[in-house]
């Protein structure tokens, strides 16, 4: 069945959440100026404090390597981990620009060093006879910087190949993670004692803040946040196998009154280890916060943890970090939701859906939903209420459906000129297939606010 479409809200209502929308969409424009301030301090301190000036090479090349640094610590922050950031600008928009920002700062790091031509002093060196990358004849103060300079790329590159290379999520995880200490440990004694600006004692002390307050985010992710979810454990309640290759996961608080949670929301799941172990992985809350505190988790089978979820028993403990992301459709005033998901990205849109019938929303809803097989659809008897189409990549010759894949001229065969227009899109699923979506609502004239989409496989 199809739900009515829900009566204009009141001036006053309409009001209110243009308010509250005007006042989302401020926090992403204040968190980029808040982090261009706090990338450019270094350089402003450096102009303040710096001796005279030198020529125009060698300035821009201390420049690029103090961005370099200062966006290298950035980087901890940028992790996804901290509620006020990932939850104030996206999870989508946090882990883009961390994405952006790693790459920007390892271009900026690896062209440092050659800006220096021509501007060393004191003997050459075997390894540089044009003393092209030598600003220092100390070995001890350069060896840090090449080490770094060294170790930087091959970061990156791990994280950008995780799936091509195929370990393990916790051991690029503990890698990335100590990789990420040790360079900005090297960082640190390259800048404080080879760097001109850097052996300032106001920059140094800046350098050492910035490196503190960078490992102490660390601290606060591995150490600080496990202290906390001990306290508040939970309990697997039930382990469902609702396909070949998905689960159906809830878990119940112990002890206390669980999360407060939106629908759409994900959250960070430990089962059967210590809280302080790296064996969590992120999950989409696919129940509704008016179902009570029991969450659950469809989980797709795709190797380490997920594919032990058979053998789980009914109350092992579980721990749960969360909640985060804004894939969420409180306050949005609009006549209808288009929902687009594909695969185990209908976790987090069904939670959207489950709230909505549970509080009574009686906006009008679509769903696109896609898989691979037939046999890989979840859910189906709850879907079949809606306003569903079922698109099967790979069809059996008895498929009824729609095949292929979700394409523009699927969304142009589902929803109206008017709706693509009006209506409030939210997509998770594959990322090739929400860049489709997403660059043809845009051409047919769907807002960007009204595109919500989160993706949650990042290098």
């Amino acid at each position: 069945m199809k739900l009515a479409v829900k009566w204009p809200a009141p001036a006053n209502d309409q009001l209110r959440c243009q308010r509250k929308w005007t006042r989302q969409n401020m926090k992403p424009l204040a968190l980029i100026l808040f982090y261009l301030v706090v990338v450019a301090l270094p350089l402003l301190l450096a102009w303040l404090t710096g001796g005279p000036p030198r020529p125009l090479l060698q300035e821009l090349a201390s420049g690029l390597g103090m961005l370099a640094f200062s966006m290298i610590l950035m980087e901890f922050v940028l992790s996804g981990r901290f509620k006020k950031i990932s939850n104030g600008i996206g999870m989508d928009v946090t882990m883009r620009f961390h994405q952006l920002m790693a790459r920007t700062a390892l271009a900026f790091a690896l062209l440092h060093p050659f800006l220096y031509r021509g501007t060393a002093s004191g003997d050459q060196r075997p390894w540089d006879p044009t003393r092209q990358l030598t600003t220092t004849t100390d070995f001890a103060d350069l060896s840090s910087g090449i080490v770094a300079f060294l170790l930087l790329p091959s970061l990156v590159l791990l994280a950008a190949g995780r799936k091509q290379l195929d370990y393990k999520y916790e051991t690029w995880r503990l890698m990335h993670g100590l990789g990420a200490v040790l360079i900005a440990g090297l960082l640190l004694h390259h800048t404080t004692q080879a760097g001109r600006y850097g052996s300032q004692p106001a920059m140094t002390w800046l350098w050492m803040a910035f490196t503190a307050l960078a490992i102490a985010s660390l601290v606060y992710v591995y150490l600080i946040a496990p202290l906390r979810e001990i306290k508040q454990p939970w309990r697997v309640t039930a382990v469902t196998r609702l396909t070949p290759r998905q689960w159906h996961v809830t878990v119940a608080p112990d002890g206390h009154k669980g999360i407060e949670f939106k629908a759409g929301q994900f959250a960070w799941l430990n089962i059967g280890h210590s809280a302080f172990s790296l064996k969590e992985n992120p999950f989409s809350i696919c129940s509704a916060p008016a179902s009570g505190p029991e969450i659950s988790f469809l989980i797709k089978e795709l190797g380490d943890f997920t594919r032990t979820l058979g053998r789980i028993k009914s109350g092992t403990t579980a721990y749960v970090d969360g909640p985060y992301g804004s894939l969420t459709v409180e306050g949005r005033n609009v006549p209808g939701i288009a929902f687009v998901a594909g695969g185990v990205g209908i976790a987090p849109l069904l939670g959207i859906i489950r709230q909505m019938r549970l509080t009574g929303d009686r906006r009008q809803i679509k769903l696109i939903y896609g898989n691979r097989t037939e046999g890989q659809i979840a859910f189906r008897d709850e879907l079949d209420q809606l306003d569903v189409t079922y698109v099967v990549s790979e069809p059996a010759t008895s498929w009824p459906g729609e095949t292929g894949h979700i394409d523009h001229a699927l969304i142009d065969h589902v929803f109206s000129p008017e709706e693509i227009r009006e209506w409030l899109f939210v997509m998770c699923g594959p990322a090739v297939m929400m860049d489709i979506v997403e660059d043809h609502l845009v051409t047919r004239g769907a807002s960007s606010h009204h595109i919500l989409s989160e993706r949650f496989d990042y290098d």
